[in-house]
């Protein structure tokens, strides 16, 4: 399946969204600010961009904007 997980699911577990990816989405979102991984790393990339389109992440993500400048390594102009 194009775009799966390393397993070849959409999700991390079960086959659909589950705590695991609650999980994920946290380490996924600022660790790609810190070491970039799509061009190493596409298909985890590419799971953390379906995680990004969940609303229920968009909206902590959306909620979260106002905090990024404490981010210690500087947030980027992008997520």
């Amino acid at each position: 399946m194009a775009g799966a997980t390393p397993a070849g699911e959409a999700w991390a577990a079960c086959g659909r969204f589950t705590i695991a990816d609650c999980a994920a989405a946290p380490a996924l979102f600022y660790g790609d600010w810190v070491h970039p991984m799509a061009e190493r790393f596409p298909v985890l990339a590419a799971y953390r961009q379906r995680l990004l389109t969940r609303p229920s992440v968009a909206r902590v993500v959306d909620e979260a904007r106002p905090y990024r400048r404490f981010f210690p390594l500087g947030a980027p102009d992008r997520d």
